[in-house]
């Protein structure tokens, strides 16, 4: 059996060269099987590796196929086990990108309250030059020694 990318399904599909499609279920996933003019069948492959594209659902898959001009596909789910779908990658990482997300949001609400206090304070505020001014009268005033410490 043959390997096919993304990018060379479309092309094959767009030229007609693609004669059918089958999701054919394996354990817990599906991968596509297309079938050819040539008669040389393929299986839809990651687009840097050899490995067969697998997904964890056939929506998932059908979304694809009809984003490359497929519309009409097989199902094969005579080998499909929903219960051996492998969730622990999946969840790992969308967990660990939700964690993400909150830290981010909470800096972000955190950021945007300390913006907002400093713009709501009542003191007077001073310019940067102002506040430049006065330190390097410290500096000038600090003895020798201690300035070249700093």
């Amino acid at each position: 059996m043959h390997s096919m990318t993304l990018e060379q399904l479309s092309a094959t599909a767009r030229s007609g060269g693609v004669t059918g499609v089958t999701l054919k279920g394996q354990g817990g996933g599906f991968f596509v099987e297309i079938a050819t003019r040539s008669g040389k069948n393929a299986f839809l492959v990651k687009a840097r590796s050899t490995d067969p594209r697998r997904f964890g659902n056939p929506s998932s898959a059908l979304v694809v196929l009809r984003n490359v001009g497929i519309a009409v596909a097989q199902i094969d789910a005579t080998d499909w086990e929903p219960d051996q779908k492998d969730m622990s990658k999946s969840r790992k990482n969308r967990a660990e990108a939700l964690r993400k997300a909150h830290e981010a949001a909470a800096y972000n609400q955190w950021l945007a309250d300390e913006i907002q206090a400093s713009i709501d304070d009542p003191h007077m505020n001073i310019s940067h030059d102002a506040v430049m001014a006065e330190m390097n009268e410290h500096i000038a005033a600090m003895p020798e020694a201690k300035r070249k410490s700093t």
